[in-house]
């Protein structure tokens, strides 16, 4: 890589993040002492033009708020980007901007990790870029899939307990029980799950959120996003790099 490249995560009110310590990590490892990894924590989307004119910016990650607003600063979207509406990995190439979706190919491993037979159709809870990925990876999959989100169909007032009975997969997308707020907990009909259910919650911080530990006490298969983020981190640094070579 050239000298003195820098990469990082734009987002609000992102102090804490995964991503940083992942990064300045695979660094020390792999003995890159040109490259830096930052935090640029954005009021309003707007800001990234001032990103944008830094000559040192490979590229960056994208996280809440920004994902479905940075497509209007874009050139270029892949194909999965495209089709999923939302971007989490931007690379910065001659000028031109291309955006990416590497959160889908993170769900799509976590999701296959766990996946029984038996996990045949799926509940989404929210409807922000995450869980546009997460729509991406099911319609994929074949699994057949609903969204339940403040104005859907669904939502969370008249969600029931037959409903969640009814689909063995639910993925909590929502930024609710995220550190700091650990105490806070979608409103759930969690007497709907059992131990044939799998439930992903795509926060990693805390590791076990209110919703997990609610959900584990009706005797579901558990998981966080901690898998989801390190593999959706590994396959931006391997974008990052195939522009570079």
């Amino acid at each position: 890589m050239d000298s003195n490249k820098k990469l990082g995560l734009i987002g609000r009110n992102i102090s804490y993040s995964f991503s940083k310590k992942f990064f300045r990590d695979k660094f020390q490892k792999l003995m890159l002492k040109d490259i830096s990894y930052d935090i640029f924590d954005l009021k309003e989307i707007n800001e990234v033009e001032g990103l944008f004119s830094d000559p040192q910016l490979l590229g960056f990650n994208v996280t809440i708020p920004y994902k479905e607003k940075i497509i209007d600063y874009l050139d270029e979207l892949s194909d999965e980007a495209e089709k999923i509406g939302a971007v989490n990995c931007v690379v910065i190439q001659e000028g031109k901007k291309t955006g990416y979706n590497t959160d889908a190919f993170g769900f799509e491993k976590t999701l296959l990790l766990h996946k029984k037979n038996h996990h045949t159709s799926a509940l989404i809870l929210g409807n922000g870029g995450a869980a546009k990925a997460v729509q991406y990876i099911m319609d994929k999959n074949g699994i057949p899939s609903q969204t339940v989100a403040r104005n859907s169909e669904i939502n969370f007032e008249n969600l029931d307990a037959a409903t969640v009975q009814k689909h063995p997969i639910i993925v909590q997308c929502t930024p609710v029980g995220t550190f700091p707020n650990v105490d806070d907990c979608l409103k759930f009909p969690f007497e709907g799950l059992s131990d044939k259910h799998l439930v992903i919650d795509l926060i990693y911080n805390p590791s076990y959120t209110q919703f997990i530990i609610n959900a584990s006490g009706k005797g579901a298969k558990t998981v966080n996003g901690y898998y989801m983020l390190e593999q959706q981190a590994e396959k931006a640094w391997e974008i990052w790099n195939f522009q570079k070579k």
